[in-house]
């Protein structure tokens, strides 16, 4: 398992996996990541330590993920964050946090004293398909709304049962209302969510130009960030 990387091409910054206590959710029917969880508080501070220990400040940017949100974090964890965040220099951080959080940015923000950019796992602006089909448990009702909360949305491409139409309207709204997301390009997992594979080559190449928008960063793979296995 990769915990550590670089991301050099878009918003260049450093990236760490670490561990975190069971998503609060848990829940959503495509994700099986939460598998990286843990209740060992003990070796998950241990661990998330030695991830920590790797990152050098090059950037100036720090983004921190976990199979969750970020608030399942250990609080030993986050202070160790913080340290890191002042001994290197880290003048922003990445997050990301479920949309059952969105109360609680602030937070973070009160405790590293540094800009932070708020990822959510949006997977798609459709609110049927979002909560009927992926069970996501995120009930915003549009892209409006989840931007009055969050900085960056992370959508789904290629899910059996999306459509061309679903797609197009996802990367529109993206673009209107956020200066920055992530799509990933849905690979198939343990889950019984499968994947579009003539939906995705038309994504492919309907949307070749968002390799060259810097503010959309397109994961074709899970591990495209360099972290995660």
């Amino acid at each position: 398992m990769d915990r550590y990387s670089k991301i050099t091409n878009k918003n260049k910054r450093e990236i760490v996996l670490l561990k975190a206590l069971p998503c609060a959710w848990g829940k959503c029917r495509f994700c099986d990541y939460i598998e990286d969880n843990s209740r060992d508080r003990e070796s998950m501070i241990t661990l998330n330590r030695d991830v920590l220990s790797h990152v050098t400040g090059e950037f100036g940017v720090l983004e921190v993920i976990n199979s969750g949100s970020c608030f399942e974090l250990p609080k030993e964890t986050l202070t160790d964050i913080r340290t890191v965040v002042r001994e290197k220099h880290i003048q922003k951080l990445f997050f990301e946090a479920h949309w059952i959080y969105r109360s609680r940015l602030d937070e973070m923000r009160e405790f590293f004293g540094i800009p932070i950019v708020y990822k959510t796992g949006a997977e798609t602006f459709d609110y049927h398909f979002r909560e009927h089909y992926l069970n996501k448990h995120a009930d915003f009702r549009d892209a409006e709304e989840l931007s009055r909360y969050f900085d960056s949305p992370c959508l789904m491409v290629g899910i059996q049962g999306q459509t061309k139409e679903m797609i197009q309207n996802d990367i529109r709204l993206l673009k209107q209302f956020f200066k920055l997301g992530t799509i990933n390009v849905f690979t198939n997992n343990s889950t019984d969510v499968k994947r579009d594979e003539e939906l995705v080559k038309w994504f492919l190449e309907e949307y070749r130009e968002l390799e060259h928008d810097p503010s959309i960063e397109v994961l074709y793979e899970n591990t495209d960030f360099g972290v995660g296995d």
